[in-house]
């Protein structure tokens, strides 16, 4: 695929380097870090941020770790992206800044998928753990996409952290969540991102209840057509996972400090002169003649299993 100049590549971008919360179990929380984080793309630097790498983009997923909706062209990503023919776009936010405007205007852009993170169900522990977030604000959105889901064809998918003082409050989703507005719920155990506010990373107490509660939400997932994307157990998540392997060289991080590989100069240079001169084509075709045990060691296993429906 790379040789004959096909898409294979996920590009994550990051527009601008903040973010309007400081959710607890995220390293914004951490002052020293978030000082090292600034800078946004300029609006020139967006065609050529597109040029040099759309092209060769599978899906591109706006917003890797900041929040994307602080972005002011935001929209002008999204038609990039389509002018370009990237098979899916995705934003990842924190939806407290998307009006029924804001999100109309992405989806008229061409948007496939909103991925909206939460951290708790009831208002008192999702404002809690997203500090600086507005429990109504958030509803808000979902309403809007509940609505908008009549008029155009996308996808709401919600990301739920959990740890053990957020999990079992789990019991209680369908009843704050209206099933019509979202399509994927993704179940994913707290993982250490850096240095965080919040840092109990245990959650073995919670190993003989999980795989009960997990599996009443799958029942309820399964009646109302969501894809639900969750570990089985919690007991063995370092063990092997065979159908989800993300191997380093489709993944392609861009943000206004770096640009997929270190010594990239996306700018002056094209994505297959600098493939030629690191020798990029060769390292693939290299992992062709290795061993199973051997491209294992090259991935990050996912720590979650997928029900369709």
């Amino acid at each position: 695929m790379h040789k004959l100049n096909k898409r294979y590549l996920a590009v994550n971008l990051d527009p601008v380097m903040a973010c309007n919360l400081r959710c607890k179990m995220c390293y914004f929380t951490d002052e020293d870090y978030v000082k090292t984080l600034k800078g946004q793309f300029k609006d020139e630097e967006l065609n050529l941020v597109a040029k040099t790498i759309f092209k060769r983009a599978l899906k591109l997923q706006i917003g890797c770790g900041t929040e994307p909706t602080l972005y002011k062209n935001l929209v002008k990503i999204v038609e990039l992206g389509k002018q370009y023919k990237v098979p899916y776009i995705s934003i990842t936010t924190n939806a407290n800044l998307l009006t029924e405007e804001k999100i109309e205007a992405l989806l008229k852009a061409g948007l496939n998928e909103f991925t909206i993170s939460l951290h708790g169900v009831t208002k008192e522990s999702y404002e809690g753990f997203m500090k600086k977030a507005n429990y109504e604000k958030f509803h808000n959105a979902f309403n809007v996409f509940k609505k908008l889901k009549e008029t155009y064809d996308f996808k709401v998918r919600i990301n739920y952290t959990f740890n053990k003082d957020n999990f079992y409050e789990l019991s209680e989703f369908f009843n704050h969540f209206d099933a019509k507005s979202f399509d994927i719920l993704q179940i994913r155990p707290i993982q250490k991102i850096g240095n965080t506010e919040y840092n109990d990373f245990d959650i073995s107490s919670l190993a003989n209840d999980y795989p009960d509660l997990i599996q009443t939400i799958r029942a309820t997932c399964a009646s109302n057509n969501i894809t639900l994307m969750a570990p089985n157990t919690i007991s063995k998540l370092d063990s092997e996972n065979q159908s989800s392997f993300i191997f380093d060289y489709t993944f392609c991080y861009v943000s206004p400090n770096k640009f997929w590989k270190e010594g990239f100069n996306w700018k002056e240079e094209s994505f297959n002169k600098y493939s030629k001169r690191i020798g990029w084509s060769n390292t693939l075709f290299s992992n062709i003649f290795k061993s199973k045990t051997q491209l294992k060691s090259l991935s990050n296993k996912l720590n979650y299993e997928i029900e369709f429906t």
